[in-house]
C-alpha cells in the first residue's frame, strides 16, 4: 500500500487550504514546510526577496526534517507560485532528500501565473522521479475549490 505525504510551503495560507483539501481526499500526513528566517509580511516584500533569493540561488535553511522519506511513495508538494516557479525553500526540500522513484504531484497556488515552470523545475531536480500532472489554484479561489481537487485528484488516478 503506497504511503503519501503532503508537504507545503504556504506564505499567506492559501496553499495549506489546498494540502488540507488534498488529505481529505487521499489521507497521509501533513508537513509544513517552513523556513528558519521568516519572510517580510507584506506582499511587495515577499516578491522582492523571492526574486532575490531566485537572482542568488539562496537556498534557505528549513525548520523541519522529514525522518523516514524512504517510507514515501508519493509526495504531494505544495507551494505559491513565487516568481514562476516553486519557492525556493522548496529548492531547499527537494535537495535534501532523494526522490528517486517516487511519485510527485505538485500543487500550487497563484494570482495570475498558473504553474508557471514549476513543474520543468521539479523534473529537473526530480529526475528519476515520475511527477504528475499538477493543480494550480488561484489564491483568492481556495475556499472554494474543492470539486476542483477533486476532480484533479480523480483525473490523474489517486482517487
Amino acid at each position: 500500500m503506497s504511503k503519501s505525504l503532503i508537504a507545503f510551503f504556504s506564505y499567506s495560507g492559501n496553499t495549506e487550504v489546498i494540502a488540507n483539501i488534498i488529505k481529505e481526499n487521499v489521507g497521509g500526513e501533513l508537513l509544513q514546510i517552513k523556513t528558519v528566517k521568516s519572510y517580510p509580511t507584506n506582499y511587495d516584500g515577499v516578491v522582492d526577496k523571492a526574486r532575490q533569493e531566485q537572482n542568488t540561488e539562496y537556498r534557505p535553511e528549513l525548520t523541519v526534517k522529514v525522518t523516514d522519506m524512504d517510507s514515501y511513495d508519493i509526495i504531494y508538494i505544495g507551494y505559491p507560485n513565487w516568481c514562476s516557479t516553486i519557492p525556493m525553500a522548496v529548492f531547499t526540500f527537494f535537495e535534501s532528500y532523494d526522490f528517486s522513484r517516487k511519485t510527485i504531484i505538485p500543487f500550487c497556488t497563484h494570482g495570475g501565473g498558473g504553474m508557471g515552470r514549476s513543474t520543468t523545475d521539479i523534473k529537473k531536480l526530480c529526475p528519476n522521479s515520475n511527477v504528475l500532472e499538477g493543480l494550480a489554484i488561484r489564491g483568492s479561489s481556495v475556499n472554494k475549490a474543492r470539486k476542483d481537487v477533486s476532480a484533479w485528484l480523480s483525473k490523474i488516478g489517486v482517487i
